[in-house]
């Protein structure tokens, strides 16, 4: 089975997600049997940013008992190698939040995102946070848009391995997500800050909350919306 968990936004730090965490830390101990569990995580977004991999094998180590370890390819050569071999160990992927579209080129010019793939094809879970949650789906909401004014939110091509279009942090951005929506397209997701999306073989099948929720939306001219 081909799973991916979709968190919309959260605190690792702060532990907000932690009963969507504890979730994925089951799933991954169940994969691995009767050896401990491997999480990789991968923080590609976040331009390979240290301590929020420390953040998260405290979270996973410290308290699920998982062992982890971290890919880092943003500002040092892939030895692909070495990098397949962290691959193959994983039982759960968790990519980290941050930018989006930066994280999609450097996966694709690094190689990570072969890796990736074959990885959820062989039936290891995904998970991932904001940016690691949405850049899956076909189409994405994301403030990865450079402007002389700063970041700018706007609607990108993700990289479709399923269909939909998808907000993370909805409970942030629900006036300016909803307009687009219902302009824009027939149906889209919202996800809010510490809720999360279940995903198998491609298709939603539940929602996990430590505190947000998960609303389906329904465009073309209207807007409707209905929580998951």
């Amino acid at each position: 089975m081909k799973r991916i968990i979709a968190i919309g936004g959260g605190e690792l730090r702060e532990r907000t997600t932690l009963k969507i965490d504890e979730y994925i830390a089951n799933l991954a101990k169940e994969r691995a049997g009767d050896k401990r569990a491997n999480a990789l995580f991968i923080p590609t977004a976040s331009h390979d940013f240290m301590p929020y991999y420390n953040t998260f094998h405290k979270v996973y180590t410290g308290v699920f008992d998982i062992k982890t370890d971290v890919a880092l390819t943003v500002f040092k050569e892939v030895d692909m190698e070495r990098m397949r071999a962290k691959f193959e160990k994983a039982d759960v992927i968790y990519v980290g939040g941050g930018d989006t579209i930066f994280m999609i080129e450097s996966w694709k010019e690094s190689g990570l995102l072969n890796l990736i793939k074959d990885a959820y094809e062989r039936g290891v879970i995904i998970a991932g946070l904001s940016a690691g949650a949405i850049c899956w789906f076909s189409d994405i909401y994301t403030d990865s848009l450079k402007t002389d004014d700063g970041e700018k939110y706007a609607m990108f091509k993700g990289l479709g391995w399923l269909d939909g279009v998808v907000s993370p942090h909805y409970n942030q951005r629900i006036e300016d997500f909803d307009k687009i929506v219902a302009e824009n397209f027939s149906s889209a997701y919202g996800i809010e800050d510490d809720s999360a999306i279940i995903i198998e073989d491609g298709e939603i099948v539940g929602t996990l909350s430590s505190g947000g929720n998960v609303y389906r939306l329904k465009g073309n001219g209207d807007l409707t919306k209905e929580k998951m």
